[in-house]
């Protein structure tokens, strides 16, 4: 879709995992030449759809909506992987998918605190279990990952939301200082109570984070801070290709 721009970044890194992507545009399942079904995994990459006319993601969303609803929550429902990036968690946000309780629409990416667009290094750390990320992406390891982003202060629609993902462990990666604590700005780039960067939805088939881990693939990239682990990339990629192997 228009505006959309870090499909090449997300493409090659399901390459260099030895994933076998293909890149589909909505049209293509608008008019039904493309199946959801005859893919393992679905990734809605970051960029700035539609222009971010409205809300971050909310024309994509629609537009999604009429022509795949149903399609994508099959997709879902079979445990299939979702993953949304940047403009994909706002688009999966828009959609309900996000954090997916009760299938309504129950959190929004605002403006950052700063009120200016993001674009540098910060560090996130997953904190909770997931059925995606169990041997590369080490639990509460921080690692460095580039954020870009205007709108990625995630507001909740009720505090009882904010405190039901915590209780379920839907709160999947948080912004870290490089020492793996919580961080307030710098480290968190837009504001997000609790420092959150990214959630899952009940089941953890469906991700969403604002960082990109696919713009840091190279394992000869060290930084510090990553204490001699693999890149966020390398490592967020490897862990979903042993999970869509399944299907």
């Amino acid at each position: 879709m228009e505006g959309t721009n870090n499909e090449f970044e997300a493409f090659n890194a399901f390459l260099e995992s030895g994933c076998e992507p293909h890149y589909v545009h909505l049209n293509q399942l608008k008019r039904r030449e493309v199946s959801l079904e005859d893919f393992s995994g679905l990734f809605l990459p970051g960029g700035f759809s539609a222009g971010d006319y409205i809300r971050a993601g909310a024309i994509f969303a629609n537009r999604l909506r009429n022509s795949s609803f149903i399609d994508l929550v099959n997709f879902i429902d079979s445990g299939k992987p979702v993953i949304g990036v940047c403009n994909g968690f706002q688009i999966l946000s828009e959609m309900g998918f996000l954090p997916g309780l009760d299938k309504k629409r129950a959190i929004a990416l605002d403006h950052n605190d700063s009120n200016r667009y993001e674009c540098r290094f910060t560090y996130i750390r997953r904190t909770s279990k997931s059925p995606v990320f169990r041997n590369n992406l080490k639990l509460n390891n921080p690692y460095v990952v580039p954020v870009a982003h205007a709108e990625g202060k995630i507001r909740f629609d009720a505090e009882s939301t904010l405190e039901k993902l915590i209780d379920s462990g839907q709160v999947l990666f948080k912004y870290s200082t490089p020492d793996g604590l919580d961080g307030d700005y710098p480290w968190n780039p837009n504001g997000t109570t609790e420092s959150i960067s990214g959630l899952s939805n009940t089941e953890g088939n469906v991700i969403g984070l604002m960082p990109h881990p696919e713009r840091l693939m190279d394992d000869n990239i060290r930084y510090s801070g990553n204490h001699g682990e693999t890149t966020i990339g390398k490592a967020f990629f490897s862990d979903l290709k042993d999970y869509m192997s399944a299907f």
